[in-house]
């Protein structure tokens, strides 16, 4: 079964530059933080709070399914 790309489960096209404030947002805005949405879409830019709670939840949802072994490694290890 092939992965499905956040952007194709529509949480549209995210920039690398939008994808780094992102990253950087969730490590100042932990899930105890009020208005934690609204804080990671401002620092993100050009997103709402919504689109950013969506992006985290197919992220989450994502690393879910790679730990859970239903993706192939995209190399062979030499240790085989």
């Amino acid at each position: 079964m092939a992965t499905t790309s956040m952007s194709s489960r529509g949480c549209g096209s995210w920039t690398p530059k939008q994808n780094k404030y992102f990253e950087r947002a969730l490590a100042v805005y932990d899930k105890d933080t009020p208005d934690r949405w609204y804080n990671v879409a401002k620092a993100v830019g050009g997103r709402t709070a919504d689109e950013v709670k969506r992006h985290y939840e197919l992220l989450v949802a994502d690393v879910e399914y790679i730990e859970s072994g239903q993706v192939p490694f995209p190399y062979k290890s030499s240790a085989n």
